[in-house]
This record gives structure tokens, C-alpha cells and sequence, in this order.
């Protein structure tokens, strides 16, 4: 008689992404570049595979970058990986340049989650 073993397949844990984008911007940006960077997984989500999600997708709350510390207290409890600052938020020129980066880079280090700088360009 044959001894069956079951096997089982190893599934690796989808990577949690967050992406925080500006506000101001929000208003004239339906942030299609994001997610079809992330869907095609180009530029800054070039590194990750089929199974990365997209858990979270918020703007600071305009400036002071208010929001930020609440959302990711919520967050945290679905457990994201990382933190994708926007690339509206990090370039000059043809958006406003982000007053508060240093700080709201600060309060996710704070929060113990990865920061990837930029999403789409």
C-alpha cells in the first residue's frame, strides 16, 4: 500500500500597499497615473508581484499634512507593509511642492511602516 502525503503549497502573503497623495492635487487628479502604475506594476511598484494589494489610497488633508497620523493609526490595523509617497507630493514644477514631506515622513517612520518615495513618475 502507497502512503498518500498531502501537499501544501506555500502561498506568500500579499504586500500591503498604502498610497498617501496630495490634497491639494486631489482636486484636479482622479489619481488614474497611480493606479495604473501599480496595475501594470511600473516605475515605483516595479517590484512587486502579482499578489501585492492596494489597501489604502488617502490624501494628507492638506497642509499641514493633518490627516496623515490619524489615517495610518487606522491602517495599522490592516496591517500595510508600505507606504508609497505620491509623486505629486515629491515633484516641483507642474504641481505645488509639498511644504510638510519632512513631516509626514517623519510620522510614518513613527508608525513603523516602509516608505517607498513615489508612485507613478
Amino acid at each position: 500500500m502507497v502512503e498518500e502525503k498531502e501537499v501544501v503549497s506555500e502561498v506568500a502573503k500579499p504586500t500591503k500597499i498604502a498610497v498617501i497623495r496630495c490634497d491639494i492635487v486631489s482636486e484636479a487628479c482622479p489619481g488614474v497615473g497611480c493606479f495604473k502604475a501599480f496595475n501594470e506594476r511600473k516605475v515605483h511598484f516595479e517590484n512587486y508581484d502579482e499578489n501585492a494589494e492596494m489597501i489604502a489610497f488617502f490624501t494628507c488633508g492638506g497642509c499641514s499634512g493633518r490627516r496623515v497620523h490619524r489615517l495610518l493609526k487606522v491602517l495599522k490595523k490592516h496591517e500595510p507593509d508600505v507606504v508609497h509617497l505620491s509623486s505629486c507630493m515629491l515633484m516641483e514644477g507642474f504641481y505645488p511642492k509639498c511644504p510638510n514631506l519632512d513631516t509626514i515622513r517623519k510620522t510614518i517612520q513613527k508608525a513603523g511602516i516602509e516608505i517607498v518615495e513615489g508612485t507613478h513618475h
